[in-house]
């Protein structure tokens, strides 16, 4: 049997936005800005099916609705299925749904064990406040 190859294209853009942001009024701005950039993607990437990523929406929104970047530069992958996603240049990629979860079972355990430590810490206190005897002042006058 011969082993199928995962064909993943990966491509940096810098796309345009302002010419597509410039017909419309200003408190729609924004909005046309990350629809250009999808029309963009879906043209140049010959699919239908994409996705932005949360580092690019909010690059985009950063100064609100009415004043957008008149350019994004990204970087775009396209995955066997026709799945286009797309992140902000110089971003890390994420990791599968099933990496998150492992993310958080380690994030749990860490919180187990710090409250286990902060439970060993208040008996100390407690067995050396009672071992400790309150010392009086005597008062000489």
């Amino acid at each position: 049997m011969a082993k199928k190859e995962i064909k993943m294209i990966e491509r940096t853009y810098n796309v345009p936005l302002r010419k597509e942001f410039q017909k419309v009024p200003r408190y729609k701005k924004t909005n046309k800005a990350v629809t250009a950039m999808k029309q963009f993607l879906s043209k140049h990437m010959k699919s239908d099916n994409v996705k932005i990523g949360k580092s690019i929406n909010e690059q985009i929104w950063k100064h609100g609705i009415k004043n957008p970047p008149h350019h994004v530069k990204i970087t775009v992958t396209k995955d066997d299925k026709g799945e286009v996603k797309a992140e902000l240049f110089g971003m890390k990629k994420k990791e599968d749904k099933k990496g998150k979860k492992v993310k958080t079972e380690k994030k749990k355990e860490v919180k187990a064990e710090k409250a286990e430590t902060k439970e060993e810490v208040k008996k100390e206190v407690t067995e050396t406040k009672e071992t400790e005897a309150p010392k009086e002042e005597v008062k000489t006058e």
